[in-house]
């Protein structure tokens, strides 16, 4: 159990795990997790661990996915790309831009592989990857057998897919298409964009403002260790939200789907969150979404016990029960936060 994951996770923290491998092929992945599991040891796949808690050591095999490749075809209307899982998403978009494919210069700077994002569905700046995404490609390494969910079949919501349910977790995912229409038309829905209709607007100008944005709202994990976002904003019924206004009038929320969204932000720092020290976690001054690893000397349970903390605190205050993005490892594999946050 000497085998670091410090690097390997952006919350920083000191865990090991027994065996740590780096994949750059399909064949050595599914031969390593047969291996692993015939011996009865838990398997986990990483890609950056930017979205993961670890709350101690992993009694098992950890495989780091680098299997990569970017592969291009075009139609009329669309370009259609195959990326393989083990790619950077940030370089993902950077390349696309730098090739004129155009469309994915919202979801700039997230962090994470391009395996992670269906999972999540990432997104950002009124973009998310359902709006581009053709199918996700995955595969049992018991078996070998190679699946193909088409956009409907991996049921995309707020941060949420088949992908992150339970009876999907046997599969890992190994490729992802994507389609981005030729006739580019830049998305500028989100309100802090608006503004850049009076510019002549190009991708590359969106994409260098939204880095810029990411850059100065989220803190360097080499920093402060983080995850980024470890609540996602809740949606509540408009009849509750309505309620809740009359309290707090200066309460912060958009109307979606006959729901309103709130921010998760908003309702953390109104529980005075942001001067708390808790054995060296606590929430990041410009965004008290993003919890941190201070010093980056706590340990997982420490993250953990400083998140439901928030969860309490919240769920008092306001009667809404915050739920974590963040994917929670105990020593054998990712458990339901549900255990913890109910």
């Amino acid at each position: 159990m000497n085998n670091s994951l410090k690097i390997l996770n952006t919350f920083n923290l000191q865990v090991n795990a027994y065996k740590i491998s780096i994949i750059k092929d399909l064949q050595k992945l599914c031969q390593l997790w047969t291996k692993y599991k015939k011996k009865y040891y838990p398997c986990l796949v990483l890609g950056e661990g930017s979205n993961v808690l670890f709350l101690n050591n992993f009694y098992g095999l950890v495989i780091i996915n680098r299997i990569k490749g970017i592969y291009i075809k075009e139609s009329k209307k669309y370009w259609n790309l195959h990326v393989n899982s083990g790619e950077n998403w940030h370089k993902l978009v950077k390349f696309t831009i730098k090739n004129k494919i155009y469309g994915l210069e919202n979801l700039a700077l997230i962090p994470g592989c391009v395996g992670s994002a269906p999972i999540q569905n990432i997104g950002a700046y009124g973009s998310s990857i359902k709006d581009f995404c053709k199918y996700v490609d995955v595969i049992d390494p018991i078996n070998k057998k190679i699946k193909r969910f088409n956009n409907q079949d991996c049921q995309f919501k707020y941060r949420d897919s088949i992908f992150k349910h339970k009876n999907y977790k046997k599969y890992i995912i190994i490729s992802v298409g994507l389609f981005l229409p030729k006739k580019w038309v830049p998305n500028l829905k989100y309100y802090c964009l608006k503004h850049l209709k009076i510019f002549n607007i190009t991708p590359q100008k969106i994409f260098n403002y939204i880095c810029n944005i990411r850059k100065k709202k989220i803190p360097n994990p080499k920093i402060y260790g983080n995850a980024g976002s470890f609540f996602k904003n809740p949606y509540i019924s408009l009849q509750k939200g309505l309620k809740l206004l009359q309290t707090f009038p200066n309460m912060p929320y958009t109307l979606k789907d006959n729901c309103i969204k709130l921010s998760a932000g908003w309702l953390i720092n109104q529980c005075h969150f942001k001067k708390y020290l808790y054995k060296g976690v606590t929430v990041y001054s410009k965004q008290s979404l993003i919890i941190l690893n201070k010093f980056n000397n706590s340990s997982g349970m420490d993250i953990l016990n400083f998140a439901i903390k928030i969860y309490n605190t919240v769920g008092k205050k306001f009667n809404i029960w915050l739920v974590p993005e963040i994917r929670i490892i105990d020593n054998y594999g990712e458990i339901n936060p549900l255990i913890y946050f109910k």
